[in-house]
């Protein structure tokens, strides 16, 4: 039976119960990416909502717009639908690891090793002055000498394919490491780097 939201419904004791619809987790969202970038963004890789709906950062509790703005990264308030236009401001968008998952529990160490020769690959194309990486997990992930021990946020002395790195905190709900506060100072900061 067709579910109105267009999944399916069970038959159960007590009636009719909704399934949602399925998300084609094989769907890879489009990196919003060109030359001369100012700043490159990097994701770990898409959720689940992202992926249903095709845009980066669309989770309900994602604060990374939020943050783009009140860090002055860009002069308007913008949504996950607005991902497309970030190359309007210097700056790009892509994930280390396409393939969308509920978590990063979820993925492997070959989606790793995969994701950053595709990374390696996009920064040698296209030269940002600086690779924002959203999280310490990637910064480990394509960095594994930095496995043990403190990363502090903020510009690394590792590069990426020649370019400065950034570590951001994700800004994930999921993520409890960092308050708000301390993420967007970490956004801030970013931002007064690129003034430079």
């Amino acid at each position: 039976m067709k579910h109105p939201a267009g999944g399916t419904t069970n038959v159960m004791a007590r009636g009719l119960i909704p399934r949602p619809p399925k998300i084609h987790l094989s769907k890879k969202l489009p990196d919003h990416v060109c030359s001369g970038l100012r700043l490159l963004f990097v994701g770990i890789n898409p959720g689940l909502r992202s992926a249903a709906t095709g845009h980066h950062f669309a989770g309900y509790s994602n604060r990374f717009w939020k943050l783009l703005f009140e860090a002055r990264l860009v002069p308007e308030p913008l949504t996950y639908q607005d991902d497309w236009r970030l190359p309007d401001w210097g700056l790009g968008l892509t994930n280390i690891i396409q393939r969308p998952s509920a978590g990063i529990n979820e993925l492997t160490p070959s989606d790793y090793a995969v994701g950053r020769k595709r990374l390696e690959t996009i920064v040698q194309r296209y030269r940002p002055h600086r690779v924002a990486l959203l999280g310490v997990t990637i910064y480990r992930r394509l960095f594994p000498e930095q496995k043990t021990g403190g990363i502090s946020l903020g510009l690394q002395d590792k590069v990426l394919a020649g370019r400065p790195v950034f570590v951001l905190p994700n800004p994930s709900g999921r993520n409890a490491h960092y308050s708000y506060r301390a993420m967007l100072a970490s956004f801030q900061a970013l931002k007064c780097l690129d003034l430079d």
